[in-house]
């Protein structure tokens, strides 16, 4: 079928002991590639190693902003080799969470600050974690050259006027099975009419099972084809030509093989 996953959490405790598995699964459900989301130094070379051993797998490498506040200097050094490493394909998850603040919101602009000032120097595209905190996040972007970088905003949570926002600068958005959700209609508004060339999609497992299987945990990559399903209808699409561009789409922004 073509489907890329463009956000997974496949290192997940819910996840890891049954990796085998889930690629099967997903594989019969039509998935073909998964992009494996690091939160944390230690989640990335795990990450790392589970690309390197699977088939169809790519991993980042980052820090999420939940973890902003346990980061120490001699993480940094760390996390520039491994940004280095071939498996490796973007720099995220990074951003700022408002919503949570499991780390104070200065500690949070600190660690993403210098993971932009890491990922200006490999290249690589990011993977941005944004909840309520777009006003922070998007100057930040600016003020580290990332206008019209590759760059997508994944799980988008925000408003209409922030999807333009991100539009206007030229960046990605990936939606989850939270677009699928009736209480959602903000979001399916921003889903149906981004640019078809900025649209990605992912499970960002093991939460946020799609409709109609909402409530399945963990969520895994195979259920990813009930989001591209809804998307398509939502805009109106076919599903194979939904499912092409998205995969077109992701390939570019990692530059899958």
């Amino acid at each position: 079928m073509g489907l890329i996953d463009s956000h997974a959490h496949l290192t997940d405790e819910n996840l890891l002991d049954d990796v085998p598995g889930v690629l099967e699964r997903a594989r019969a459900a039509g998935v073909d590639h998964v992009v494996t989301i690091a939160q944390s130094v230690a989640d990335a070379g795990i990450a790392i190693d589970l690309a390197g051993s699977r088939e169809g797998v790519s991993a980042t490498a980052g820090i999420h902003p939940h973890e902003a506040a346990k980061v120490t200097e001699a993480d940094w050094p760390v996390l520039t080799r491994l940004l280095s490493a071939p498996e490796v394909v973007a720099c995220g998850e990074l951003g700022l969470d408002y919503h949570y603040d499991f780390a104070d919101r200065d500690t949070q602009r600190a660690v993403l600050g210098r993971q932009l000032d890491l990922a200006r120097g490999t290249g690589l595209p990011l993977v941005v974690h944004c909840r309520k905190a777009f006003a922070d996040l998007i100057p930040m972007l600016l003020d580290h050259g990332f206008e019209g970088a590759p760059a997508v905003i994944h799980c988008f949570s925000g408003t209409a006027a922030e999807a333009e926002h991100v539009a206007r600068h030229g960046w990605h958005i990936s939606f989850t099975g939270v677009v699928t959700y009736k209480s959602a209609r903000e979001i399916q508004g921003i889903a149906r009419d981004y640019p078809a060339e900025k649209l990605m999609i992912e499970t960002d497992c093991p939460y946020l099972a799609p409709v109609p299987k909402r409530g399945v945990f963990p969520n895994e990559p195979a259920l990813l084809v009930h989001t591209a399903e809804f998307l398509a209808t939502l805009r109106g699409e076919s599903l194979e030509g939904l499912i092409a561009q998205t995969a077109a789409n992701t390939r570019e922004f990692f530059n899958l093989a």
